[in-house]
């Protein structure tokens, strides 16, 4: 039986101003009427009724259910510390094997745009048969990259092993780190790698095996959680173990060392939103090329991406190619070259005691 596991920890800095640490990025709107939490959690109630956690930040645990209010509380897990992908996704099938020791588990992000989603349903039934299939298998989802991104993993396809609904399933060769652009265009060029999209599906099983053969530790910690969980006891060894975890993704961890790899190529579109220009992907611009999402006004405006809260007007005159993004009570101006760096900015503002703006 399919169960499905968000990982809703993230803190989104890219997002600042508009993501901040009380409302992280997978908490809002940005395509669409529904949280990009909830429409996670759309598409995975349809294929896993009343199978579906969430591991998210401890801090987050109540917006997380005011979000999804359908989901059981006790399906919410909060993290005492972000500890990377296999901590997280470790206990989450060791939470899912102990109430169903023969579970297909599904892994997403909470942050990613998918759509359609009968598309994204329809690859979910072929990776669900795949886990069946190939019990012994890590199962990770591939996109044919639309352009040699450089902000993505990659993964390079091995020879087809099968094709189910019209969906291609592929060994994997290998999985490659964020390339540089050279190497990046080689890969697109090649046609036989996939940008690494950071979904899976396996046995719960499976994937404890795999980190009790490479990460041991890790795994006892994780088991040890799960067997405390409906005792009074759980929160007590949730705080105790979970810290002392190493951190690690789950690609370090597991993926790059298992002998058996399939990679589903995803026939729906898909999108990280790792950052404001995500939204020139998923909005329609003006005929200056301008992304508004905002009340505005300008003139000899061009490329610009600009960002307000209702109720708040923004205007420009003779600029190109910024980002604009007010919220609450900060505003931030970029060169959109140079969005990638707001994460850095985060750092600056505590570096100046400037807390209180994130």
């Amino acid at each position: 039986m399919l169960h499905a596991m968000i990982m809703a920890g993230g803190g989104g800095t890219r997002f600042w101003p508009r993501s901040r640490q009380r409302r992280p990025k997978q908490f809002l709107t940005l395509a669409g009427e529904r949280s990009l939490l909830q429409q996670a959690y759309d598409r995975l109630e349809g294929l896993a009724p009343g199978r579906t956690w969430v591991i998210t930040s401890e801090a987050h645990v109540t917006e997380t259910a005011n979000q999804l209010p359908e989901l059981p509380v006790d399906h919410i897990v909060g993290e005492p510390c972000g500890r990377d992908t296999a901590p997280c996704i470790g206990l989450g099938a060791a939470l899912i094997a102990r109430d169903d020791p023969d579970a297909v588990m599904m892994v997403t992000p909470a942050d990613h745009v998918i759509e359609p989603m009968r598309e994204f349903a329809r690859a979910a039934q072929v990776a669900e048969q795949m886990a069946d299939e190939h019990p012994q298998s890590l199962i990770t989802f591939g996109i044919p990259p639309a352009y040699p991104s450089t902000g993505y993993g990659y993964i390079h396809r091995g020879e087809q092993v099968a094709q189910r609904q019209g969906v291609g399933v592929y060994r994997v060769r290998q999985f490659r780190e964020k390339p540089k652009e050279p190497e990046a265009r080689g890969y697109v060029n090649t046609g036989e790698y996939f940008w690494n999209s950071g979904i899976f599906v396996w046995r719960a099983a499976t994937v404890l095996k795999a980190l009790e053969e490479h990460k041991p530790q890790l795994h006892a910690a994780v088991c040890s959680i799960a067997d405390a969980w409906s005792t009074p006891y759980r929160d007590e060894v949730l705080r105790r173990e979970y810290p002392a975890l190493e951190k690690i993704s789950i690609d370090y961890a597991v993926m790059e060392k298992a002998a058996e790899r399939l990679v589903v190529q995803a026939p729906y579109r898909w999108d990280d939103v790792g950052s404001w220009l995500a939204l020139e992907r998923m909005h329609p611009q003006d005929a200056d090329g301008n992304t508004v999402l905002a009340a505005y006004a300008g003139l000899k405006t061009k490329d610009c991406v600009i960002v307000a809260e209702p109720g708040k007007l923004v205007t420009t005159i003779g600029v190109e190619n910024l980002l604009i993004v007010q919220d609450g009570d900060a505003i931030l101006v970029a060169d959109r070259r140079d969005e990638g760096t707001v994460k850095q900015l985060v750092d600056l503002l505590k570096q100046k005691g400037l807390e209180k703006y994130l």
